[in-house]
C-alpha cells in the first residue's frame, strides 16, 4: 500500500480527490460509519445473518456499478 500511495502521489492521481472534496468527504464518512456499524453488529447478530446481508449489499452495489455509464 505504501508503494502504491507513493506512486499515485508522485503522478498527481490524488488531485481528483481535492477537486471532488465533497464526494471524498461523503465516501470517507460512509466508510467510517459502515466500519463502526459493522463492528457493533458483529456483537449483536450471528455470522449466519450478517454474511448473507453483506452478500446482498455487495451484489446490489456491483449491479449498480455495472449499469453506471
Amino acid at each position: 500500500m505504501l508503494v502504491a500511495f507513493a506512486r499515485y502521489s508522485r503522478d498527481g492521481s490524488f488531485a481528483v480527490l481535492g477537486a471532488n472534496l465533497r464526494f471524498t468527504a461523503v465516501m470517507a464518512a460512509g466508510s467510517i460509519g459502515g466500519a463502526l456499524l459493522g463492528g457493533v453488529l458483529v456483537g449483536v447478530f450471528s455470522d449466519l445473518v450478517l454474511v448473507p446481508v453483506l452478500v446482498v449489499i455487495l451484489l446490489v452495489s456491483s449491479v449498480k456499478l455495472a449499469r453506471h455509464d
